[in-house]
């Protein structure tokens, strides 16, 4: 059996986003809140680190970054957005969509950095 071809990716998370994706045995992210239209994974982790450690902390005391493989035949479905600088690269998965990017994480999504009060 041929493995498929994966993309890695990040997604910066706080503590109530990191709490939910265990209770999903780090296999998927929740839902989308109702004010929450679109699920934004990184393509760098420094990005990532900037958003956990500029964004998430001040917000709510913490913040993660997480790393995952997902399935390079789904993402080609999605432009890479550009947030602002050239380094800033995220895809924007519309939350209607966010249950098909979960089915398309090979493996387990890790965290890799913490920073703030309730760092790992």
């Amino acid at each position: 059996m041929t493995k498929p071809k994966t993309r890695t990716l990040w997604r910066p998370v706080g503590p109530v986003e990191l709490k939910l994706s265990r209770e999903l045995g780090m296999r998927a992210f929740p839902p989308r809140l109702p004010d929450q239209p679109i699920f934004y994974p990184v393509l760098s982790e420094d990005y990532a680190i900037q958003i956990a450690r500029d964004w998430n902390v001040p917000a709510s005391g913490s913040g993660f970054v997480t790393r995952f493989d997902v399935r390079a035949d789904f993402l080609d479905r999605y432009d890479v957005q550009h947030a602002g600088s050239r380094a800033h690269l995220e895809y924007w998965i519309p939350a209607e969509d966010l249950a098909s990017f979960n089915d398309a994480i090979i493996g387990e999504i890790v965290v890799t950095a913490s920073f703030g009060d309730t760092a790992e």
